[in-house]
């Protein structure tokens, strides 16, 4: 497969020597953005947890290890597979307060208010992660909720040595943070930055676990903690109050399945779109030979951004919080629509996106985190997590150690009015009160014949879905190892802007003047790597991990 993928590339053999082997295991396995968490997750398998007990844990330590995304002021999305084969999915995404309202980032002329939706304590949504972590883990765990919380609480007390990753994004933050005392003291040492080797301890959030521990969702959603919310909110232009905070609930939602090429692809129904449009665009894939076409080729980037292109269309219109708005799933998971819009696609040419609008029938952050987990049982999760932008709107709860989320901005602030991630959206996704924001989060699990195949995800704000996308098509089409099918380049096209972004080496001069001659025009490097697919591979009787080499992170297993 290496060679096959170099002949491909047309690239030096050192790029394919730079993405190390997976990590084997029999019994367990943990892929994240964090070393320690992923740890944090094996051990508590050896102490006869299964996944969910794990990932449960992993996502609270991933709270104290990695808080640009790991979090307790966020929420986020989880696919669960339990070892008879059933699937089920947990949204636990951030809610509009009640005190939100359509036009509540708007001025008196009907114009956005720069920052209002990213910069301040009005951009938080009510938080959802701890209410959903300890959801799954009382209805499909077998620890306690002490047992889980414990490695956290002992992280966040007695702190852990930062490594440079950490350090550095701590010093890079603080210019964005200096006007709140509390962030301040979370991520300074006095106002001066912390380096690599320093001992990290969060004395505020190790006490905001542990009243977690004892009290369950009630120790952060009632009590002191929700108490020092509320009074953030109150130091200005905050929205969330205490009722909100007692009336978050996350839900349970049907997973959105599909098929490709024999295997089940198991994904998060709105409000996130990923679970969707990775199942639509693999549908529009699906008659073609992939494999033939070959990886890194002009013919196959070209069949997936004309796939992107209309997938990314449709999820401006039609895509929202089921709960508020009818979104029909079933048209745009149907294989016979996916060739309906591919109807007029080209093998030559490229589609102008003025000129593809949403079907129509009679009738994140990059800072996102993702991690897997996979038992020697077959439980599975697929969990992805987020603040939106890193560290949120960089503030911290004064007294309970949390960043802040900003996801109001993941909302169409106004119509056809691009968010951070240049994604547009209409009246589906606009703001209401309890209502959930779209996110392009997309946790996602795949099956055959009834057996465990992969588990993947990704942060990486609009980009998550062709992350998500591409790695699935590099293990199945591709027949890769999970090594290579997260670690090589990626690309990347979204509808609008009309542009792909590319990573260094995701196709060689040749493959770039092919795909000019076709019409794209616009090919940007990104300024980012893409994406942070930590994802587990069953193969032969072997759970094979891998992080994403394109940051620091780990997988462990046993």
């Amino acid at each position: 497969m290496r060679l096959l993928v170099l002949s491909l590339l047309f690239q030096p053999l050192s790029l394919l020597a730079a993405i190390p082997d997976p990590v084997v295991g029999e019994h367990g396995m943990v892929a994240s953005r964090s070393m320690i968490a992923s740890q944090v997750g094996v051990d508590i398998m050896k102490q006869g947890g299964n996944a969910i007990d794990a990932a449960v844990a992993v996502g609270f330590a991933l709270a104290v290890t990695y808080p640009s995304a790991g979090n307790l002021g966020g929420g986020g999305f989880m696919v669960v597979r339990l070892e008879d084969g059933k699937v089920v999915t947990l949204d636990f995404r951030e809610t509009a307060p009640a005190a939100a309202s359509r036009d509540m980032y708007l001025d008196e002329h009907g114009d956005v208010i720069k920052g209002q939706s990213t910069k301040t304590r009005k951009a938080s949504g009510v938080p959802g992660t701890v209410d959903g972590l300890l959801r799954v883990l009382e209805k499909h765990g077998t620890l306690s909720r002490q047992q889980v919380l414990a490695p956290a609480i002992k992280l966040a007390r007695e702190g852990f040595v930062l490594n440079r990753d950490l350090a550095g994004q701590f010093k890079n933050q603080l210019r964005f943070m200096k006007d709140y005392p509390a962030s301040m003291k979370s991520f300074s040492k006095n106002g001066e930055p912390y380096q690599a080797g320093d001992l990290w301890k969060q004395p505020d959030l190790a006490k905001t676990l542990e009243r977690i521990s004892k009290k369950g969702s009630d120790g952060f959603y009632k009590g002191e903690t929700a108490k020092l919310l509320v009074s953030e909110m109150k130091r200005g232009l905050g929205l969330i109050s205490k009722k909100d905070l007692a009336k978050y609930e996350s839900k349970w939602r049907d997973p959105i399945k599909g098929t490709y090429r024999g295997y089940d692809i198991w994904g998060m129904a709105p409000p996130s779109s990923g679970g969707v449009l990775v199942v639509q665009m693999l549908n529009m894939l699906e008659p073609h030979d992939v494999r033939a076409m070959g990886w890194g080729s002009a013919a196959l980037i070209h069949l997936m951004i004309e796939a992107e292109r209309r997938a990314y269309a449709d999820r401006a219109e039609h895509l929202g919080d089921l709960d508020f708005v009818e979104v029909p799933l079933a048209k745009l998971t149907d294989k016979e629509y996916a060739q309906e819009r591919m109807g007029d696609y080209s093998a030559d040419k490229a589609s102008d996106s003025e000129k593809i609008g949403a079907g129509s029938w009679p009738l994140e952050s990059r800072e996102t985190t993702h991690y897997s987990v996979v038992d020697g049982k077959g439980n599975a999760v697929a969990c992805t997590t987020t603040l939106n932008w890193g560290y949120g709107n960089k503030i911290v709860v004064e007294g309970a150690g949390f960043l802040l989320n900003n996801e109001m901005d993941d909302f169409s602030v106004k119509a056809n009015v691009p968010n951070t991630y240049g994604l547009l959206g209409r009246v589906a996704n606009e703001i209401q009160p309890g209502k959930r924001m779209l996110s392009s989060m997309s946790p996602t699990i795949v099956s055959r014949d009834d057996e465990l195949v992969l588990v993947t995800g990704s942060p990486g704000g609009s980009t998550i879905i062709t992350t998500v996308l591409q790695v699935v098509v590099n293990t199945i089409d591709h027949e890769m190892d999970i090594n290579d099918a997260v670690g090589l380049p990626r690309f990347h096209h979204q509808w609008k802007p009309n542009r792909i972004i590319f990573e260094p080496f995701a196709y060689s001069p040749d493959t770039r003047k092919l795909l000019e001659q076709r019409g794209h025009v616009d090919l940007m490097k990104s300024r980012w790597r893409l994406g942070d697919a930590n994802s587990i591979l069953v193969k032969d009787g072997e759970l094979r991990g891998m992080s994403d080499p394109r940051n620091a992170g780990g997988a462990a297993g046993y």
